[in-house]
């Protein structure tokens, strides 16, 4: 599992057959620190998150297990609400504050 804040909302014009009604959010990765580490992805939300929500991810495999359907093409999906993470003395929570 992955650390990530929700920083947007993904609108698809086409859905692929399976992923009907499954939200589409934009995530940004975030390291041990809280600061942001890569390149933003598009997530299946397969619960109700939106932005500036501090999450945790599954990628690979795992994402597509997580879906309503089990068998789609999906690369990451959100899985819980982070509502506290620390690293040292440090509130991840606030540090990632700034990301949306």
């Amino acid at each position: 599992m992955y650390l990530a804040r929700v920083i947007g909302r993904v609108v698809a014009t086409q859905r692929y057959a399976g992923l009907e009604g499954v939200p589409l959010q934009l995530i940004q990765p975030l390291d041990e620190h809280g600061a942001p580490m890569g390149d933003s992805l598009v997530a299946t939300a397969v619960l109700s998150t939106g932005p500036g929500d501090l999450v945790h991810f599954v990628d690979g495999r795992e994402a597509a297990l997580a879906c309503p359907e089990n068998f789609v093409p999906v690369d990451a999906a959100i899985i819980g609400f982070v509502e506290q993470a620390q690293s040292g003395s440090r509130d991840l929570a606030e540090l990632a504050e700034g990301l949306h």
